[in-house]
């Protein structure tokens, strides 16, 4: 049998108070994607951060290729043929692709040890040829790329590095159906090479598709590794939340009628959006769906008054408040969770306590003299209600999982007494657990009159969620479910476009 081209044995890693990992076991054979899942704060990153380099073991080995290494910082670990393509791209947008594929290793001139231009984009070029990516420009400054591209160009400098083994972290929570289809059949082709793959995702319909084993994580434990398919998606989710996932969408179902947010004949300047219309009445969940680039989250944004329409009314609470700046829209009870946590709805570097109250200052400290016992006692409140697991708010907000910041989102329009919500992609990026606490949070806001309209790109989410569904095409709404009309075939049907 095929020696495993890297071994971790009885991995242990402690931070203050916390036991992330606790003898944990993984290995990696050549040619085979091992997929490593558990909800966030299981130790999945924190596993992939030793093996890479980042962190130093407590306790425990690390093998390549049979020989004992200890990794001091990345640098060795690369050298022994390890590297990471993250989902947060670490590309540098205003130089080219070739600059960032050979990033402080370029190519030098025998001679003037001066940057050997011809040779950084011909080496460039054949990685990029060999990942059948032609279409990148090897000269192209890398922020004119989408994302799929500059995915692209990020494995790119991952293979110049010549390594045996690739970390892939949630490397399709941006990408297109398309873009997804494009990426796998990439990760085949690398597996056919020889190369060890891990792969983390919280998307569980993509484990068949490329994998070949699985390794759970729970509470830093090791708990079981198994062959793709070998359980169904609920035992496989049991293991890794250790309890019972088969009531994941309850919903209970509200009877308000007074509308709350109403959209008519909405437009934008740009095509993205034409002609628009949607209601949401309080105590109910309004799923928004359709492809990536169907203009969901630009519908969203002119809702909120981040983008001026070109024609078309919005109505919050019975008045016309088309094209009012956001400050106006927040103030009549209007709260937007974007789809870009870290990036827009999150000051990441900051406490919780301020995070918490970054829209209501003004409602809490009408003079504008604030008290941080104050801050952090109306904080500590919203983390009681909502049950964000910390240690306490003076925390940063970038320290907690996934699910817990999304509370924390969540948390700040509520202390602004929002009670209209717009949640673009609620759930990305976070596990099946945290998942199931941000399902539970949005029925139990319903169920207190308030309105949610709730974008996805999950069929599962959107059906389980919603007592209506909206889809969107090429910037139009092509079609209104009611809950009894449910069915993956007809949101298909109505998002393609096809009879």
């Amino acid at each position: 049998m095929t020696a495993p081209i890297l071994q971790a044995k009885g991995i242990c890693k402690s931070f203050p108070g916390v036991k992330a990992l606790d003898h944990v076991d993984f290995d990696l054979y050549p040619g085979e994607v091992h997929i490593l899942v558990g909800e966030n704060g299981a130790g999945k990153s924190t596993l992939v951060k030793v093996l890479l380099g980042a962190y130093q073991p407590d306790e425990g080995e690390i093998y390549v290729e049979g020989t004992l290494c200890k990794f001091h910082s990345p640098k060795d670990a690369i050298e022994r043929g390890i590297v990471a393509v993250y989902q947060e791209l670490t590309m540098v947008p205003y130089l080219n692709a070739a600059q960032n594929i050979f990033l402080s290793r370029e190519p030098l001139k025998k001679y003037t040890h001066l940057i050997d231009t011809a040779a950084l984009h011909a080496n460039a070029r054949e990685i990029l040829d060999k990942l059948n990516c032609r279409q990148i420009d090897t000269h192209k400054k890398v922020k004119n790329y989408g994302v799929a591209e500059q995915q692209m160009i990020e494995i790119a400098k991952a293979l110049s590095n010549h390594p045996k083994v690739i970390v892939f972290d949630e490397p399709t929570a941006t990408l297109s159906e398309r873009e997804i289809a494009t990426l796998f059949e990439q990760i085949r082709k690398l597996k056919e090479s020889g190369l060890g793959i891990i792969y983390i995702s919280h998307r569980m319909g993509e484990f068949d598709q490329i994998g070949d084993r699985i390794t759970v994580l729970r509470d830093g434990k090791l708990i079981k590794s198994l062959q793709v398919g070998e359980l169904s998606k609920e035992q496989l989710v049991n293991l890794m939340v250790g309890r019972d996932i088969s009531q994941a969408y309850v919903r209970n179902i509200n009877q308000y009628q007074e509308i709350a947010l109403s959209v008519e004949n909405l437009s934008d300047k740009h095509g993205k959006v034409k002609n628009c219309s949607l209601q949401v009445k309080k105590g109910e969940i309004v799923g928004l769906c359709g492809l990536v680039g169907s203009g969901r989250t630009e519908l969203a944004r002119l809702i909120f008054g981040i983008d001026k329409p070109q024609e078309g009314k919005v109505m919050i609470k019975g008045q016309n408040m088309t094209g009012k700046p956001p400050r106006q829209v927040i103030a009549k009870g209007l709260g937007l969770l974007t789809e870009d946590r870290k990036g827009l709805g999150l000051a990441i570097k900051q406490p919780i306590a301020w995070n918490i109250l970054a829209v209501s200052l003004k409602k809490y400290f009408p003079h504008g003299i604030i008290s941080d016992r104050k801050v952090n006692r109306i904080a500590e409140e919203y983390v009681g209600k909502l049950a964000i697991a910390t240690p306490g708010v003076k925390k940063k907000v970038g320290e907690l999982s996934g699910g817990n910041q999304q509370k924390v989102v969540i948390a700040k329009w509520l202390s602004e007494n929002s009670d209209i919500l717009i949640f673009d992609e609620p759930t990305r990026g976070i596990d099946v657990g945290a998942k199931m606490e941000i399902y539970a949070l949005m029925d139990r806001l319903v169920a207190e009159g308030k309105a949610i309209l709730m974008i996805s790109s999950e069929m599962e989410e959107i059906i389980g969620m919603s007592d209506r569904i909206y889809v969107m095409k090429n910037g139009s709404i092509t079609g209104e479910l009611q809950r009894q009309e449910f069915s993956a075939e007809k949101l298909g049907t109505l998002m393609l476009g096809v009879d």
